[in-house]
């Protein structure tokens, strides 16, 4: 044990400041009320007062701080997607994140590795050729490799497959693709948020929005009434029961999502290794653990509990690609919401109810967005319309038929 948390352990009053206050009341009305107390929710709520100057500002959650989809991710952060303006979203939060330890003054444990998306038939590498030119366009670092170069990376993975699945092809090499510390990044933003004025409160339930005339007029909590004119809605897959309060249709769907992590292991997987035809992706942890998550469970339902059949499916793939792991034990596994759109693109900006924003349809891809939707989000609140740099995502697309195709860049679950 570190001798200074040791020394903590013997103290009698903590020497450390906490994270972040807790407020023991609400006050009675806020410029903006942000429904939702993960990365999204908390980088908006950091964002708005470091770019507009707003913070009388709330950050509600009826759990606990990044609980949800923030904190049951596989934390892979990565700008290699398919449509300009998916590329260009994502790119745009990979630098944020380059530099965000620094600006928010926390270890975000943020390590880049270099991103693998197999390809194991011509076809799949013909889509790998197509998201490479994308991205070359765009200037984002990512080209397609041969097995060798492959092999020459990561050397314990089996190109064949054992002969169980179909051979590895190539692949589309990402070197700019990287993981971080879920948990760090949701408490890091929440300090930064609350060190400006925000007030962060946990064990808070929203029982409603209150919408008079088009408009949105306050929030119904277990706690009392809350007057404000614009509410965020930042709460993934519980979206469905926050927009049925306002009267608002979308074409969400609820899916669980599950992974898995191994017994700590001596560092020797340096990348990420992702395959779509095996729906696995897989990362080593700062901690040594493998993190592997699959596909989305093939049904709607609101749901965080997790499978055997996952665990075996997922472990026999992973044994497909790497052999040399079959004496390896699986520590512990659990699910997560994933709340999928048509199109894998997200929705994000504003909505017919005036003064109700929404930032949802993330699906499996949620966490790597987490710098750049809250930038985003707090821009298309402070001057009520879209952000340049999410226009497409807007929720009207679907009425329009205007759809944002990301499926071939997010088809694994991620």
């Amino acid at each position: 044990m570190p001798h200074r948390l040791l020394k903590f352990g013997f103290k009698k009053q903590y020497p450390e400041q906490r994270m972040f206050r807790s407020p023991e009341a609400l006050r009675d009305e806020y410029d903006v009320v942000i429904i939702g107390g993960g990365g999204h929710g908390l980088a908006a709520a950091y964002y708005l007062a470091v770019d507009h100057g707003i913070t009388n500002v709330a950050v509600l959650d009826k759990g606990y701080l990044g609980g949800g989809g923030t904190g049951r991710n596989t934390a892979i952060v990565r700008s290699n997607y398919l449509t300009p303006e998916g590329a260009r979203f994502y790119q745009t939060s990979v630098e944020l994140f380059q530099d965000l330890s620094r600006e928010l003054d926390f270890n975000l444990f943020y390590s880049e590795r270099g991103h693998f998306t197999l390809a194991h038939s011509p076809a799949s590498l013909n889509t790998q050729r197509w998201r490479a030119e994308v991205n070359q366009h765009l200037g984002i670092d990512s080209k397609v490799v041969g097995p060798e170069f492959i092999q020459e990376s990561v050397p314990e993975l089996d190109i064949t497959c054992g002969g169980h699945q179909a051979p590895i092809y190539g692949a589309l090499y990402h070197p700019p693709g990287a993981i971080a510390r879920h948990d760090a990044v949701a408490w890091a933003y929440a300090r930064g948020a609350d060190q400006r004025g925000a007030e962060i409160h946990q064990q808070t339930a929203v029982t409603d929005i209150e919408v008079r005339d088009g408009e949105v007029a306050g929030v119904h909590t277990d706690r009392g009434f809350i007057k404000t004119r614009k509410v965020l809605s930042a709460v993934a897959g519980w979206t469905t029961s926050l927009t049925a309060m306002v009267g608002l249709r979308t074409p969400l769907e609820i899916h669980p999502l599950q992974a898995l992590v191994t017994e700590p292991l001596k560092p020797w997987l340096n990348h990420i290794v992702v395959s779509a035809s095996l729906h696995l992706y897989v990362s080593q942890s700062s901690r040594g653990e493998l993190v592997a998550g699959a596909s989305l469970d093939p049904y709607e339902l609101i749901s965080m509990r997790s499978t055997l059949d996952f665990a075996e499916g997922l472990s026999g793939h992973m044994l497909d690609l790497f052999p040399c792991l079959g004496q390896i034990n699986v520590m512990r596994q659990w699910a997560g919401l994933c709340d999928m759109t048509p199109d894998f693109s997200p929705i994000m900006g504003t909505t017919p109810v005036k003064g109700f924003y929404i930032d949802a349809g993330w699906g499996t891809w949620g966490f790597k967005a987490t710098p750049v939707s809250g930038k985003t989000m707090a821009s298309t609140i402070a001057r009520d319309r879209d952000d340049e740099l999410i226009g497409a995502f807007n929720l009207s697309r679907f009425g329009r038929f205007e759809l944002v195709g990301e499926k071939g860049a997010a088809s694994v679950g991620h």
